[in-house]
């Protein structure tokens, strides 16, 4: 039995040391591409802006999503973008992660003529690589907290593509903590997909911005 415990332990610490270098490496390569003041953030043509959902399966609203809207609009209106692509999850008829933030920026006096939406962004990787692939943007300001500024900036470097990202106010909550740790083992997913060579489920013909 002792030996036992003594093999779980191991594994215990090398799962443990495994999230976290791969936490460091993706921290790492963000800091100097992520921004918290709008004034310093460079030019681009667009904005990707990461969907989630605008609640909560018990109807309270998600402070992210607001957040990330907020951030958008910011942009938009100190002109750092020209236009603002929306990427989300579309998986389902009932959930459009796109449409839903289409309409919050739309309440917000954006133009819909500035508003692209991605159905197919199911992960942040296929919002990244597709930003490229499909919509054209070889360079972009990415939208969204922090943590998730971090994985999907390093994921465009990974990917040949010259990102930064504007992070939008964060939310502290316990929802929000789960979220966090379920950060960290993204973080180790992007390895793995990155070792598979993983790429988009979709792709598709070429959209212009």
């Amino acid at each position: 039995m002792r030996k036992v415990f003594g093999i779980l332990a191991i594994l215990l610490g090398l799962t443990v040391l495994l999230v976290v270098v791969c936490d460091l490496r993706v921290r790492s390569y963000a800091r100097g591409r992520l921004y918290d003041d709008l004034s310093s953030v460079p030019h681009r043509h667009a904005a990707l802006l990461l969907g989630t959902s605008s609640a909560f399966r018990d109807g309270r609203p998600n402070l992210f999503f607001q957040y990330r809207i907020d951030a958008a609009d910011a942009l938009l209106h100190a002109g750092k973008v020209d236009k603002i692509l929306v990427s989300g999850d579309n998986r389902h008829l009932s959930y459009n992660e796109p449409q839903m933030m289409r309409r919050a920026l739309l309440a917000r006096g954006v133009p819909d003529s500035l508003i692209v939406l991605d159905y197919a962004g199911f992960r942040t990787l296929d919002s990244v690589v597709r930003a490229r692939e499909v919509f054209g943007q070889d360079s972009f300001i990415v939208v969204s907290q922090r943590f998730h500024n971090e994985r999907a900036v390093y994921l465009a470097g990974r990917h040949g593509i010259d990102a930064v990202g504007f992070n939008a106010r964060d939310v502290h909550s316990l929802r929000a903590l789960r979220t966090r740790t379920r950060e960290l083992l993204a973080r180790v997913k992007v390895f793995l997909d990155l070792a598979t060579h993983r790429g988009p489920h979709f792709l598709g013909e070429r959209v212009e911005m």
